[in-house]
């Protein structure tokens, strides 16, 4: 008897913060790839915090998932039926496919990966979209300069992780908030910030950032917002670039608190806030991927992925992003790639 294909659907918009009755998980056949598709059996699954927003009704710059239809995100997988699409069998790709154990996309819709180049996981990792949005708004946003002090939030997530590291790349002092000792110790001793923070034993943020950063903060990559984020705006330095990326504290939030409330900061240090995403940098994708490839695979830049096993564990997966239980990149393994 054929196998069936577990797939998650949204059950029902959350109020506020997601739990475990948000997500409903369904057993169908396996489907069949129209010609030009390709079938993908599933290795590797993405969950992210903008995800999040897509569980909304209101728009967003993601389309919001409808209740009942089926989650996507990033996935690495194998080609196992090719059907005109492009590929060959045995082939791994990466595409923005259903949260299930096999799917189907256009062949126009998955980009090859290169088992040799570096883990497959890192196609949805360090070499993926947070890789990338690590790049582009480091480098094209916030643009640290030598002897600047650059400060992210999320520090040890699979974004800031990498945006700290490209920033001491750049010559910048690097300080980032997290939320464990486990996590500074990370920042600090694997990835070689020069001050790590963590958030949850500190009752303090601003006088906490002035022992940090004492001269000040000239770049700031943000990923969470809220409290950290005030408490960094009172310390911006004439000239500060600020990118905006997420506002994690924000997101299952039920009512947004009134704000912003720090904007006389930033006519007095003419400071520059700048929203970003990544995809506004599709044409220049493979530049990203190829100096993040070259810098992992000379060992310049450190990666880390938290890995869940099992797809019918990928919303506990998605859930603890919000609780601060990942280092690195959050991903869920579903398969094993065939020999």
């Amino acid at each position: 008897m054929p196998e069936p294909n577990r797939r998650f659907v949204l059950a029902k918009r959350p109020d506020g913060k997601p739990d475990r009755e948000t997500f409903e998980r369904r057993e169908e056949d396996v489907p069949e790839p129209e010609p030009g598709e390709a079938l993908i059996r599933t290795l590797y699954l993405s969950v992210d915090p903008y995800m999040r927003g897509r569980m909304n009704a209101g728009e967003s710059y993601a389309e919001p998932w409808a209740v009942g239809g089926p989650l996507r995100g990033g996935v690495v997988g194998e080609v196992v039926d090719a059907n005109g699409s492009g590929f060959e069998t045995g082939d791994i790709v990466t595409g923005n496919l259903e949260w299930a154990d096999y799917a189907t996309a256009p062949g126009s819709d998955l980009q090859p990966v290169d088992p040799d180049l570096a883990p497959i996981s890192t196609a949805l990792g360090v070499l993926g979209m947070p890789g990338r949005t690590a790049y582009f708004g480091t480098r094209e946003v916030a643009r640290p300069q030598p002897g600047d002090t650059f400060v992210v939030t999320g520090a040890a997530g699979a974004v800031g992780s990498v945006a700290g590291q490209l920033a001491s790349m750049a010559g910048a002092r690097v300080v980032g908030f997290a939320g464990s000792e486990e996590k500074v110790a990370f920042l600090e001793d694997d990835l070689g910030f020069d001050v790590g923070i963590d958030y949850s034993t500190t009752d303090d943020y601003r006088a906490a950032l002035e022992d940090a950063a004492p001269d000040g903060v000239d770049a700031y990559f943000d990923n969470v917002g809220g409290e950290i984020t005030d408490a960094v705006f009172t310390q911006l330095n004439v000239d500060a670039r600020v990118a905006i990326c997420g506002q994690i504290s924000l997101y299952n939030a039920e009512e947004l608190p009134t704000g912003p409330r720090k904007l006389p900061t930033l006519i007095e240090k003419r400071a520059r806030v700048e929203g970003f995403l990544v995809g506004d940098f599709a044409p220049r994708f493979e530049e990203a991927t190829r100096n993040l490839g070259r810098w992992v695979s000379a060992g310049d830049l450190e990666y880390r992925e938290t890995v869940t096993e099992g797809l019918e564990n990928a919303p506990e997966a998605f859930l603890g992003l919000f609780e601060g239980e990942n280092i690195g990149k959050q991903l869920v393994k579903v398969g094993e790639r065939d020999d």
